[in-house]
């Protein structure tokens, strides 16, 4: 439910400002500003990522299949640009949200001196915090 409060809020806020143009005798103000703030939750909501496995379990299937696990969580730019720039190749990569799986926030905290800094992307057993996605598209492809 957490993962849900901030696509929640912007939909709320989108659909408070159009009553309001709407009202205002303003319809093609309010429905921009409806759609545009439809995107924003959209993009920030957990259906934008590819499914999340548990930390115990993405580290089991990177160590058979050697891709890499990546812990994010909803709402963070950083993690956005990564999923964003690597496309396609983004589901073949092991996601963990680091707000459903306390496994996975204790392991981001454990690499990144007690912070929960993510994207946070473990590649044969090193972490990298906030790499370039262009590095983590080489290593996918490595790995393949």
């Amino acid at each position: 439910m957490r993962a849900w409060i901030l696509p929640m809020l912007l939909m709320l806020c989108g659909s408070t400002v159009a009553a309001g143009l709407i009202s205002a005798d303003s319809g093609g103000a309010a429905t921009a500003v409806l759609l545009v703030f439809l995107v924003l939750a959209g993009v920030n909501s957990p259906l934008v990522f590819p499914r999340s496995i548990g930390a115990l379990e993405a580290q089991r299937r990177s160590a058979v299949d050697g891709r890499p696990v990546v812990y994010w969580r909803p709402g963070c730019t950083y993690c956005m640009r990564l999923r964003i720039r690597l496309g396609r190749s983004a589901r073949r990569l092991h996601w963990v949200d680091i707000w459903r799986d306390p496994a996975g926030a204790a392991a981001v905290r454990a690499v990144n001196d007690g912070d929960e800094t993510v994207p946070t992307v473990v590649v044969a057993g090193r972490p990298h915090t906030n790499p370039d996605p262009e590095w983590v598209r080489e290593q996918l492809s490595s790995s393949a």
